[in-house]
């Protein structure tokens, strides 16, 4: 009787060691993923996953994409565009993007 409750023991310490394991293998690949996904995507074009083109608009740092035209900004840097000029900033931008793209 005493080999059949020594088993269950095993089987028991077993299958939680497995558990551990596989979460923690679970884990290991999502960092990994995580991990690849940032240093492949880092400066390039969410959109089409070109390389992004750094430029200053308003004395704000910018990225575009030459391929599709995406224009990506920093966390605060919509806000200090529109304060430096609430009314017609996008107007100009614009303009500017279609007068390139004419000419």
């Amino acid at each position: 009787m005493t080999d059949l409750w020594e088993e269950r023991k095993k089987a028991l310490e077993n299958q939680y060691f497995r558990k551990l394991e596989a979460e923690k293998i679970a884990r290991l690949r999502e960092d990994s993923k995580e991990r690849l996904i940032r240093e492949c995507c880092q400066d390039r074009c969410p959109k089409c996953g070109e390389p992004l083109e750094k430029m200053v608009f308003r004395e704000v740092p910018l990225d575009k994409c030459p391929d599709c035209g995406g224009v990506w900004l920093g966390p605060k840097d919509l806000q200090i565009l529109a304060e430096k000029d609430h009314r017609t900033w996008f107007q100009r931008w614009f303009q500017a993007e279609e007068d390139r793209k004419a000419g």
